[in-house]
């Protein structure tokens, strides 16, 4: 990361988008001041006040400047006074209060290079969360961490859209499971050969972004355009560090792994991950594409089993995987979301110890849109969990934010 260490640059360049009134970059604030017009546009975060650009001129009425830096007071009351609404960015903050994009896995390990796990942005940001109470923060830090989730919300919502235009309505599968998974289990290798074949087949993987399974998830859709004996080899080297509680080794595993077989952080390679800093001692998913970092546990996991829609693999997890079953069974009851694909449950032994489709099985046989029984599925073959995962699936362009 470059720039202001209070305002972070994240994302890596950003393109134009499709979001015709929110401008992101300044080659797109560029076009718009040739034209003499802001009009009723919305500016995210830009640092205007690095080569700050003539806006004396520029009509300004109705224009949304959100987290922007200006050169000084003089040009935001002159801004205000023509018509524009200033929202400007909170001081004091490791991270950005009104993010544009979503998170890389180079931005996540910023500093991993020179300052270890400890000085890594993720680890920064997590620090600062603890420090101001956690998922009890003081009203400021309320306030901030909820535009910094709004952010990234509306981030989320262009990142769909873009994958919708350029792959089509292509089904979302969520893959979830164990954080604890160590580096090469059963377990991990399953999720990741499976991961590997849904995104070789154009789904969209999403996970929680975590360690374990969710990993694994996030892996194999990271090697979804290499041999199945590339895959094999990269879990045999992140083997060399297999627990995620091994901070420092963990994390130099997976950056190794990426330098050695590279790959563009786009939601076509690795997919999609949505972690939450009130699980931050747990080390960065770096094989995800794109990263929708939260603060709020509960809006991050809604937003994962909402976009899921063509389907849920459970592999082996405890209380954690449990909640999100039964919080993705609600849904699929009431379709909150439209209709549900398959919930697959990889790993016939552990679900034997959990009664979760004896549960579940007549719950959903009493569905008010009828039957929906037969959508649990409970195997260890990953040819039948492909089979159940095949049915039609659409990723709503923006089912979270306001892009």
């Amino acid at each position: 990361m470059s720039g202001d260490p209070l305002q972070p640059v994240l994302g890596g360049p950003v393109p134009f988008d499709a979001t015709a009134s929110e401008i992101e970059s300044r080659a797109e604030l560029d076009v718009h001041l040739a034209a003499k017009s802001l009009k009723d546009l919305v500016v995210l975060g830009l640092r205007l006040d690095l080569d700050p650009p003539a806006l004396d001129d520029v009509d300004v009425t109705g224009t949304l400047f959100v987290g922007c830096r200006l050169a000084d007071d003089d040009v935001e009351i002159d801004l205000i006074r023509r018509g524009a609404h200033v929202i400007p960015p909170f001081d004091a903050r490791p991270y950005p209060t009104h993010p544009a994009t979503l998170y890389t896995p180079d931005d996540l390990a910023s500093g991993f290079a020179t300052e270890r796990f400890a000085g890594m942005f993720d680890t920064i940001v997590y620090d600062h969360f603890v420090r101001h109470g956690g998922a009890t923060p003081d009203i400021r830090e309320a306030l901030a961490q909820r535009l910094h989730d709004a952010g990234i919300d509306n981030a989320l919502g262009k990142a769909l859209a873009a994958w919708v235009a350029a792959r089509g309505r292509a089904g979302a599968v969520g893959i979830m499971g164990g954080h604890a998974a160590p580096r090469g289990s059963a377990a991990y290798r399953m999720a990741a050969t499976l991961s590997w074949r849904l995104a070789a087949a154009g789904r969209l993987v999403v996970t929680g972004g975590g360690p374990g399974v969710m990993e694994a998830a996030n892996l194999g859709s990271y090697f979804s355009a290499r041999t199945a004996e590339e895959l094999d080899t990269a879990i045999g080297e992140l083997s060399a560090a297999p627990h995620f509680a091994d901070h420092d080794p963990y994390t130099a595993a997976a950056l190794a792994v990426r330098a050695q077989f590279p790959a563009p952080s786009d939601l076509r390679h690795g997919g999609l991950a949505l972690p939450t800093w009130l699980y931050g001692h747990e080390p960065a998913n770096l094989f995800a594409g794109q990263i929708g970092k939260y603060f709020s546990n509960a809006v991050r996991e809604d937003s994962i089993l909402r976009l899921s829609r063509g389907g849920i693999v459970f592999a082996p997890g405890w209380a954690g995987t449990v909640q999100e079953i039964f919080q993705a069974a609600t849904k699929t009851f009431y379709r909150t979301d439209g209709p549900s694909g398959a919930f697959v449950f990889l790993g016939v032994d552990h679900w034997r110890q959990l009664p979760v489709e004896e549960l579940l099985r007549p719950l959903l046989a009493r569905s008010p849109h009828g039957d929906q029984s037969d959508l649990v599925v409970v195997t260890d073959s990953l040819d039948e969990a492909m089979a159940a995962l095949s049915g039609s699936g659409d990723v709503d362009p923006a089912p979270v934010g306001h892009g």
